[in-house]
């Protein structure tokens, strides 16, 4: 079992990442806060302070096409929000 899956680059991630040295992934939907943790201290040699996490529900919608009506939705995720200690870390983009 995998639990860090991918990091998340947005802007809003990439500014919390500058200022506040907290990092977000998207991880597996069963691990907890202290798998990611050491998951995170084992993959980048940093020292973790504080896991935050959330499950982000997943988006549905609906589309009205010659066949008729079609639903979809998109898969759940849940992401965490790693801090790390000062002065440490990560660099996403090398």
């Amino acid at each position: 079992m995998s639990i860090l899956i991918k990091p998340i680059i947005t802007e809003k991630a990439t500014a919390n990442s500058e200022l506040n040295n907290c990092f977000t992934f998207q991880v597996n939907t069963k691990a907890n806060k202290v798998e990611i943790k050491k998951a995170v201290e084992a993959a980048y040699g940093v020292s973790v302070e504080k896991v935050r996490t959330m499950n982000v529900r997943p988006d549905r919608s609906t589309r009205f096409t010659k066949t008729g009506v079609q639903h979809g939705k998109t898969n759940a995720v849940k992401k965490a929000i790693v801090q790390l200690a000062e002065g440490d870390t990560i660099d996403l983009y090398s």
